[in-house]
């Protein structure tokens, strides 16, 4: 069998980080809480008219969560497949795991407020 070629790699690479990203948002309801709060504040995003900064931080900020969102739901799945049964340590990674989601969630609040605060008042 031929070697498939490194451009033909990356785009199949590509075609399953999409098929995913879209499992995730069609299955996960944390996903599908933060991709509308995602649609929200990127709503806000165009009614404020924030600069091209502030969209960055915004971005980044939305990225960051619903990556690590992921991160924390794979880690889950795994852990449940690896260990059906109740298990202290797994127990421990998967709050672990929570904690990470929180962690960024907080932030990226924290970075809303600094964009949106001024904005309201």
């Amino acid at each position: 069998m031929p070697e498939e070629s490194f451009t033909r790699n990356r785009i199949k690479s590509v075609g399953i980080a999409m098929r995913g990203a879209w499992l995730l948002v069609r299955t996960e309801g944390s996903i599908q809480i933060q991709a509308v709060i995602a649609l929200v504040v990127t709503g806000a995003g165009f009614y404020f008219s924030i600069s091209a900064t502030e969209w960055m931080f915004q971005l980044l900020a939305i990225g960051l969560v619903m990556g690590v969102e992921g991160v924390n739901t794979a880690i889950e799945k795994l852990s449940d497949y690896v260990q059906p049964e109740y298990d202290e340590r797994i127990g421990r990674l998967k709050d672990m795991s929570a904690g990470a989601v929180m962690i960024t969630s907080i932030l990226a609040s924290i970075v809303g407020l600094i964009i949106y605060l001024p904005k309201l008042f």
